[in-house]
This record gives structure tokens, sequence and C-alpha cells, in this order.
């Protein structure tokens, strides 16, 4: 998200060395990257043993939210939530009693990162799995998580859990993933934080070609692999519920609105039915991070009225469109 040292203080994109030579926008890769598993130096799947941090405002920690939901992990993984508006000192528990994490015993995100590994200097970020018995950050690789959790943490699943990544479409799911990721999910992020006319143009060219072609996509199914949810519905979904509350405006990704795609915008509207990802969705903290945060050139504070987000409750017409025959 935005953009700091390893004393949580706000730096510039290229101090973070996020800004490639041309104005792109590149992001730091994630540090903390040990997989869950029974392997040797993977990190056990222990129910209570872990807290994850998020805030409704990050895409990446959103999903891993949704994934909880959907699973009945929510009693196995204990969560903490940072405010959707960043202070100067990084990540706030300002939601908190005291301004402080009722578990970690912290106020803001980077001083776990900080007791994990002094010598790290990237972004503390959402998501953050922290291990408590050894109050050490152990993972923030927000590719892979909800691939864990919906994997090697089946046998904390609730019963009649979905199946997000079904093992007959790992493949595709992985290769959807890739592109949703680089073209969707990070696309609007390269718009949004280049610093030249021709990278932005470059960004908002691939982004709206990608849409285009979801839009086909969901023409002829109700989800993105058939009549089923997956992993690659959450993570497509995280982008679009931020589209026209955030990034049309803050990322200047203003071609048309997520509104005035028939299918992406029912097959949202859809998704947003759903209890997990509708509990999942908070439109106040989404618009509070993009358009108050340190990257929303809004010196004066001022939080836009609209968009009118009730329309997300209105009916939405996947379900008859591919009803069973």
């Amino acid at each position: 998200m935005a953009i700091e040292d390893k004393f949580g203080k706000v730096a510039t994109s290229e101090d973070a060395h996020e800004v490639s030579e041309t104005g792109a926008f590149v992001r730091q890769d994630n540090y903390f990257i040990t997989p869950f598993g029974s392997g040797e130096g993977e990190l056990p799947v222990e129910a209570g043993r872990y807290r994850l941090i998020w805030t409704p405002l990050c895409p990446w920690a959103t999903r891993q939210i949704i994934a909880l939901k959907l699973l009945g992990l929510e009693d196995v993984i204990s969560v903490g939530t940072v405010s959707p508006v960043r202070t100067e000192n990084g990540w706030e528990f300002s939601l908190d009693e005291g301004n402080v994490d009722p578990v970690l015993k912290i106020r803001y995100l980077p001083e776990i990162y900080a007791a994990t590994d002094p010598d790290y200097e990237g972004r503390a970020t959402v998501p953050t799995v922290v291990d408590l018995k050894t109050r050490k950050v152990v993972n923030n690789d927000y590719h892979h998580l909800t691939n864990y959790w919906e994997t090697v943490w089946k046998p904390f699943h609730k019963q009649n859990a979905p199946d997000l990544y079904p093992e007959h479409l790992r493949k595709e799911i992985d290769e959807l993933n890739v592109i949703l990721f680089h073209e969707i999910n990070n696309g609007v992020y390269k718009a949004g934080f280049a610093k030249s006319q021709a990278e932005y143009e470059k960004a908002y060219d691939v982004l709206f070609q990608r849409l285009d072609w979801l839009e086909e996509r969901l023409s002829k199914s109700r989800y993105l692999f058939g009549d089923q949810i997956t992993d690659s519905d959450i993570r497509l979904y995280v982008t679009l519920a931020r589209f026209d509350t955030a990034y049309y405006f803050a990322f200047k990704t203003n071609r048309n609105r997520l509104s005035e795609f028939e299918n992406l915008w029912n097959y949202a509207k859809d998704l947003y039915s759903i209890p997990a990802f509708k509990e999942a969705t908070d439109f106040n903290s989404i618009k509070k991070g993009y358009l108050l945060g340190n990257h929303a050139h809004n010196p004066y504070g001022i939080l836009p009225l609209g968009p009118d987000v009730s329309i997300w409750d209105e009916p939405h017409n996947r379900k008859e469109k591919f009803k069973a025959k």
C-alpha cells in the first residue's frame, strides 16, 4: 500500500525503490514467505497460534478475510485490524482501546517487524501473519496466503466448506491469478502510482483491455471458472469492490466505472450478496484509506460524499442468467 521505511516513516516511492527509471511503479517483493505445511522448515499448522493483521482498506488483506470466512477459519486464526488511514509511523491499531492491539500489545505494525528483523528495510505491510508463540512476523506473502488457507489448513475447515482451489483447476487458477495480479489488482496501482504520462497510459490501457476481456469471459459463465467460486473470484472481487469508490478517482482509472460493465457489475454484486464477501467489504474504510491517505494529495482532508454504495445491494442477474437447464 503506502510507502514507509524500516521505522515506519513515510517515504517517497523513489526512496523505497518502487519507481523505475521510466516512471513505472514497481511493487516491492514480499520478504516473509515461509509456507505453511508439515514439511521441514515450514510453518506448522496449529489452531490458535497465529494472528492475521489486516485493514479493510487493503485488497491483499481483504481477500484473506473473505477466505477465512468462507472456509470457517475465523476461530482458528485470530485477527487484528489496523486503521485504514496510515499515520507517519505506519499502520496503527487506533481502532483498539488505547490504540494498542490487545494481543500483540503494540501500537504500530512496524514495531513487530523491527522486533522480528532489525535489519529489515522494507515496508511493514498488510496482510501480516504473526506467530504468537515466537512473537515474530512469519508471513506477509499475499500472493500465496489464501492458497495456504485453502489447502494445508483444510483439517480446520468448517463442514461443507467450499473448495476454492480444486486440484483439477489449480494450474488454470494459478495462470489466471498471475494475470489478475499484474494487470488488474496491481494494474490499478501501476496507473495510480506512475510517475510519467507514458507509464500511466500504458498501465491504463492494459487494465481496461483486461477488464474488457473479463467482461466477455463473464458473459459465458457465472463465475470465472463456471458455476463454482474459486480463489480467482476472491482476487478479482477485491479490486472490483474498490473501483468506483476509489480507483476511478484516486488512480485516474476513469475510462468507465465498474457499474457501466453489465457482466462485471452484476458478477461483483453477486459475490457481494454472499455474507463472507459483504462482511469483509467496508466502503467507508476504502474511501478513507485511498482518499485521505498519504498518497491521496488531499491536503484539506475532504472526504467525498459519493458514490452511492447502496446500489451494491440491488439485485443481480447472474443466478437467472446462468440458471441450470
